[in-house]
């Protein structure tokens, strides 16, 4: 470990990112120590790691409702992974809570509009960086198959 790289800095960056110990040494290591910088080189890295999986096949996945306002709006996905192993992870799962959940808040056009769209828990990322990260983390390609929204219209 570099002289200026303490564990500690590497613990918490993985704590916060969920990212590979190796991933967060080197990220800060290149950063010269600066969380922030790290965080930046991370975020570059997920969407190239993302683009690199892009050809793999997917023959695994899960598929998530989540219900709003009383039952009112509701929305479904189908969240893809390669194997089932990443099917059962709850971190897996976890994301398409998220997806399933932006799909009802916003009710998007198609699969572009939904990955373009800003993340509503967090606006300066959007749904595709999420999926980027989640893939840096997880080490398989993941992608949404289908998606629908539901909403009951009020009296």
């Amino acid at each position: 470990m570099s002289p200026n790289i303490t564990t500690e800095q590497v613990k918490e960056l993985r704590d916060a990112t969920g990212i590979s110990v190796m991933q967060c040494r080197r990220a800060l290591e290149e950063a010269g120590g600066n969380r922030e910088k790290a965080l930046a080189i991370l975020k570059k890295t997920s969407a190239e790691i993302a683009q690199k999986k892009a050809s793999r096949e997917l023959g695994a996945g899960y598929i998530e409702a989540y219900t709003h306002g009383e039952g009112r709006i509701g929305a479904m996905i189908e969240l893809m992974c390669e194997t089932d192993f990443v099917a059962k992870n709850e971190v897996f799962r976890a994301l398409a809570k998220e997806i399933a959940m932006q799909v009802a808040a916003t009710s998007p056009e198609n699969e572009q509009t939904l990955l373009e769209s800003p993340f509503i828990k967090n606006p300066e990322q959007t749904v595709a960086g999420l999926i980027e990260e989640a893939v840096q983390k997880i080490g398989e390609r993941i992608k949404i198959g289908n998606f629908t929204r539901f909403e009951i219209p009020q009296k």
